[in-house]
């Protein structure tokens, strides 16, 4: 079953106290496809620029992903400079040019419209809702947004939310868009927006699951080391919504497994700058660190 993901490709410069990394590909949908790609076929739709380098897009090829609805446009690439300090856990925009994907209306190809799963990556809620008018009645749609189109989008991302089966977001988002300071209250608030089921990111504190009237908390996998948590949010949702492709099932135990495999993904992110560490591991090594995690968090 194919995962059709629309959102962000990017040239990312990002700085850690591990060093520095410049002009490296990155973006939303770049990072929810090579999550996801250890499970299902994965369809990515974006945007780049002239300047985009075509060895990225040969290296998502490779990986099994489809990137027939990228769009080479007129123009300079989104760019992102940023930098992370102390524990990490928040990165220091430093500089945003969105360039092309500014401009970016998505036209699902032909062959991406018969989806049946649909990951709706961090870009405006308009255009994710014109993305899901352009589909044909996905058996999932999965949503990520950002504290920007709480703040000025607030009505279209209610109006989104009630076409969504699953919500995906950080902490700080979650409280902003429920209003709720506690997490649970929080989580169980979203649902009333619409979702069957919410999943509030807490970074190196793990996530809440909400579905129906259950709530899971799940740990981060812990490391000893962190390179640069940039994407890591994105490939947990690659992780966690291609393992609901692969398996089919939205049951609440299902659910949990796949925000554990989730999480595996994304911690294999953070070990090494943008996407070089993702890229160079199997499912074997996702499958690997699955059980290890299962483990360390069973009682």
């Amino acid at each position: 079953m194919s995962i059709l993901v629309v959102g962000s490709m990017a040239l990312d410069t990002i700085k850690t106290p591990a060093g520095e990394a410049p002009e490296i590909i990155g973006g939303s949908a770049t990072h929810f496809a090579l999550g996801a790609r250890f499970f299902t076929g994965v369809r990515l739709m974006s945007t780049v620029g002239k300047d985009f380098p075509e060895r990225y897009l040969d290296e998502l090829t490779k990986r099994g992903i489809d990137v027939s609805g990228v769009h080479r446009a007129d123009g300079r690439t989104f760019r992102w400079t940023g930098s992370y300090e102390g524990d990490m856990n928040a990165a220091k925009t430093l500089s945003v040019s969105l360039n092309v994907m500014g401009t970016y209306v998505p036209r699902v190809p032909a062959a991406f419209k018969n989806s049946p799963y649909v990951f709706l990556a961090n870009i405006g809620p308009e255009v994710q809702e014109a993305v899901l008018r352009q589909v044909s009645r996905p058996k999932l749609v999965v949503c990520d947004t950002m504290n920007l189109w709480i703040a000025t989008k607030l009505p279209a991302l209610k109006r989104l939310l009630k076409q969504v089966d699953i919500l995906v977001l950080n902490d700080g988002e979650a409280r902003m868009l429920s209003r709720e300071r506690n997490l649970v209250a929080a989580a169980r608030d979203l649902l009333r927006l619409g979702p069957k089921a919410v999943i509030v990111k807490k970074g190196e504190h793990g996530l809440l699951l909400a579905h129906g009237k259950t709530i899971f908390p799940l740990p981060a996998y812990p490391l000893a080391k962190v390179t640069d948590p940039t994407g890591a949010g994105d490939s947990f949702g690659g992780g966690f919504t291609g393992w609901l492709a692969e398996t089919g099932s939205l049951s609440s135990k299902n659910l949990r497994m796949a925000a554990a495999y989730g999480t595996v993904v994304a911690s294999f992110t953070v070990e090494d700058f943008g996407t070089r560490r993702i890229e160079a591991i199997s499912r074997k090594d996702v499958v690997r660190r699955f059980n290890a995690f299962r483990n360390l968090v069973d009682f």
